[in-house]
C-alpha cells in the first residue's frame, strides 16, 4: 500500500521552487495542461506540479524530496509517446518532471566518434550538432523536432535506419541517471569495451522512466555518408517486398540504410491530409517500399547499385513501377510522405496502434493473416500498414472508416483488434511493441505475452531500484496481483 504524503501541497511547491526556481515550477491548471495530456490527446491526467529542472543535481534534489515524502514522479521528455507513458493519471497526486531545460550538447569527440549531451536535447538538435562536426548520429524518427534524447533512450527508440545502425541500445555507450531516491548513477565514459560487471545502463534504456530518470548520455557517431540514393518502388505484395529486400542486401550489402513498407491506404491518407503533395508514381498501388542506400563512396557508383537492384527486381517480377529521386529535394519529398503517415492518423483520429516486430521471414504472412482477422471484425476499416520492413517492424494500424467516428470505432474495436493482432504476433514469436514502448496502453497486454518468470524478474528489478513504487507508477508493468 502506498504511504500517504508527509508534506502539504503548499510546502511541496515551496520546496520545489527552492530547488528549480520560481518560473520552473508550474502549478496552474492552464500551465500544466500541455504536460498532462499526451501527444494523441487520448490520455489526460492531473498533477500537483510540473517541474523543469536545469541540472542533474536539481533532478536529484527533486527526486530525493519526493521520495522522502512519498510523492509519485512522472518523468517526461518531448511528450511524443503513443502509449500514454509520459503523462500522469487522473489522481492528481504526482509531480511531472520535464527535462526540456536540460538541452546542452556538452562534447563532441570526433576522434572517439562520440557525443555527450543532456537528456533534454531534441533528436533534431543532436543530429544537427553531429553534422556540424562532420559526423552522423543515425537515429531517424518522424518526431525528431520535438522528441528528446532522454525519451528516445527510455523507450529504446528505433526508427527508419535500424536496419543499418541499430536502435538506441546499439547507439549508446554510457548514460547518467538519477535513481528514485535521488542518488546519481553515471557511466559517461564513452568506452566501446568495458567488461567490468553488469552493464547497468541497459537497465534504464527501454525502462520508460520506471527505474530512474536518464539525464545525460554518451552516444556513438558515424562518418557522414558522401552519397545517398533513394527510390519509391511499387511492389507486387509484401512477399515481393521481402524478396526485394533480400536482393537489395545481396547487391548493396550494408549500403542498404532504410527499407520502408507502405500500404496504399497509408499513402492515400497522407495525400488526403496534404493535398498539395504529389504521389511519386502516376498510378495507385496496393504496396510500396521506400529504399535508401548510403555510402562513403561516390554518387555515381551508388546510383548504379540502386539501378541494379531495381532492374533485377523488375526482371524477377517483384516490382511494378519505380521512381528514383533525381535530387535531394526529390528524396526529401519521398521521405516526407513516409514520415507524415503517423501525424495524418493522429489528425484523422480513430487509429488502433499495433507496433509489431516479427521475424522478417514471417512478416508477409503475418500481414495477410492479421489483415484477414481485422477485416472480419471491422470490414470497413482502412488498413494503414507501414513500417521498417528492414528490421521486421510493422506498424499495423487499422483506421476508422470515414463514416464512423473515432470514439465509436475505438469503443467497438480497440480491445478486440489489439488483442487479435498482438496475439498473432506472439504466436509467431514476435513482439507486441517493437519501438513505441508499453506505457499504459500495452501494459496489461504483457500478461498475454510474458511468462510469469519474466514478469516476476521485472518486478524484482523495479522493487530493488524503486521500493516505494514512486517513479512513473502504473506504467509498463501489470499489477503484481494480475501477473500471479
Amino acid at each position: 500500500m502506498t504511504e500517504v504524503s508527509k508534506i502539504s501541497p503548499t510546502q511541496l511547491l515551496e520546496s520545489l521552487r527552492a530547488i528549480v526556481g520560481e518560473k520552473a515550477c508550474l502549478d496552474a491548471s492552464a500551465d500544466m495542461q500541455p504536460f498532462t495530456t499526451d501527444y494523441r490527446k487520448l490520455y489526460h491526467g492531473k498533477a500537483l506540479a510540473v517541474v523543469l529542472p536545469a541540472t542533474t543535481e536539481q533532478v536529484s534534489e527533486v527526486l530525493a524530496l519526493c521520495s522522502r515524502n512519498h510523492i509519485p514522479v512522472v518523468p517526461q521528455g518531448g511528450n511524443t509517446s503513443l502509449m500514454g507513458g509520459a503523462v500522469p493519471d487522473a489522481a492528481g497526486d504526482a509531480v511531472v518532471l520535464n527535462l526540456r531545460r536540460m538541452n546542452q550538447v556538452q562534447e563532441i569527440d570526433s576522434v572517439n566518434d562520440t557525443m555527450t549531451l543532456q537528456a533534454g536535447v531534441t533528436l533534431q538538435a543532436a543530429r544537427a550538432a553531429a553534422e556540424a562536426a562532420g559526423r552522423l548520429f543515425p537515429l531517424r524518427i518522424g518526431s525528431e523536432g520535438s522528441c528528446q534524447i532522454g525519451g528516445n533512450l527510455s523507450t529504446n527508440a528505433g526508427g527508419t535506419a535500424v536496419l543499418r545502425y541499430g536502435n538506441m541500445r546499439d547507439l549508446t555507450l554510457g548514460i547518467e541517471a538519477v535513481l528514485p531516491d535521488g542518488r546519481i548513477y553515471s557511466s559517461l565514459r564513452g568506452l566501446r569495451k568495458d567488461n567490468t560487471g553488469y552493464d547497468l545502463k541497459q537497465l534504464f534504456i527501454g525502462s520508460e522512466g520506471t527505474l530512474g530518470i536518464i539525464t545525460a548520455a554518451v552516444l556513438k557517431l558515424m562518418p557522414l555518408p558522401s552519397a545517398t540514393a533513394v527510390a519509391w518502388v511499387a511492389v507486387k505484395d509484401p512477399h515481393a517486398a521481402v524478396q526485394l529486400l533480400t536482393e537489395a542486401k545481396r547487391i548493396a550489402g550494408q549500403a542498404v540504410t532504410a527499407f520502408e513498407l507502405i500500404s496504399g491506404p497509408a499513402l492515400s491518407l497522407v495525400l488526403e491530409s496534404m493535398p498539395q503533395w504529389s504521389a511519386p508514381l502516376p498510378e495507385a498501388h496496393d504496396w510500396m517500399v521506400l529504399i535508401e542506400l548510403s555510402s562513403g563512396g561516390d554518387a555515381q557508383t551508388l546510383d548504379a547499385t540502386l539501378m541494379r537492384i531495381l532492374e533485377e527486381g523488375m526482371a524477377g517480377g517483384l516490382i511494378n513501377d519505380a521512381a528514383v529521386a533525381a535530387s535531394i529535394a526529390d528524396a526529401q519529398a519521398f521521405w516526407r510522405l513516409r514520415e507524415e503517415i503517423s501525424d495524418a492518423q493522429t489528425r484523422e483520429g480513430g487509429s488502433i496502434k499495433c507496433d509489431i516486430s516479427i521475424p522478417l521471414s514471417k512478416v508477409a504472412d503475418f500481414i495477410a493473416q492479421a489483415s484477414a482477422q481485422v477485416l472480419e471484425m471491422a470490414p470497413d476499416a482502412r488498413m494503414v500498414i507501414y513500417g521498417h520492413m528492414g528490421d521486421g517492424n510493422v506498424h499495423f494500424n487499422p483506421l476508422r472508416p470515414k463514416h464512423a467516428s473515432a470514439a465509436q470505432f475505438l469503443s467497438e474495436h480497440y480491445v478486440s483488434v489489439s488483442r487479435a493482432v498482438d496475439g498473432l504476433a506472439h504466436q509467431q514469436n514476435g513482439s507486441i511493441s517493437a519501438e513505441h514502448g508499453i506505457g499504459v496502453a500495452k501494459r496489461d497486454n504483457l500478461l498475454l505475452c510474458k511468462t510469469p518468470v519474466e514478469l516476476e524478474l521485472m518486478w524484482q528489478i523495479k522493487q530493488a531500484l524503486d521500493p516505494k513504487n514512486l517513479l512513473n507508477p502504473a506504467k509498463v508493468l501489470p499489477a503484481p496481483s494480475a501477473a500471479s
